[in-house]
């Protein structure tokens, strides 16, 4: 469940991409080592330009892992899997629909189209593993399936340290 952004989320996130993050709105999940790893953003830049990935992955090295997947092969393997499973198929279907639901009740886009290819193709891993850590296992069957994946990015401690930037690992 999203959570207020304190300034010391705001702080690590800053550390975590490199940058000032745009359009933050909450801390959509944190990592098992306590800093945020996922973040929520308005579905507008302040400029009010639509941005439509609700869910954010800030930590580099679950970002790493992710991009670890894209390079094995997997967001193809999955998306010929769509094409053959209905079960998969129709769960993805579920995800992109819950995932507008949670979008469109902050604000309606003038497009329908979400983060990470849903519903039809596997686009982006980061944005899946996100959506699938912000609202929770059973939800978004592809992005349960990077997070499971992407093993246990956590286990060297915090990404962001108060002292530096983050470990590089890539955002």
């Amino acid at each position: 469940m999203s959570e207020p952004v304190s300034p010391e989320d705001r702080e690590v996130v800053a550390r975590q991409l490199g940058r000032p993050p745009r359009a933050l709105v909450a801390v959509a999940h944190r990592c098992p080592c306590g800093q945020p790893d996922v973040v929520e953003t308005a579905p507008r830049l302040d400029d009010g330009t639509p941005f439509p990935t609700l869910y954010y992955l800030t930590c580099p090295r679950a970002s790493a892992a992710a991009s670890r997947l894209e390079s094995a092969g997997r967001m193809r393997e999955w998306q010929d899997e769509l094409a053959t499973d209905p079960e998969l198929a129709g769960g993805y279907r579920a995800a992109h629909e819950a995932y507008l639901a949670t979008r469109n009740a902050r604000d309606v886009l003038p497009t329908r189209a979400t983060a990470g290819g849903m519903p039809d193709r596997v686009k982006c891993l980061h944005a899946l593993a996100g959506h699938a850590l912000a609202a929770g296992p059973g939800v978004n069957p592809i992005g349960d399936r990077a997070v499971e994946g992407m093993g246990e990015w956590w286990a060297k401690g915090p990404c962001a340290l108060p002292e530096g930037p983050s470990d590089g690992a890539g955002a």
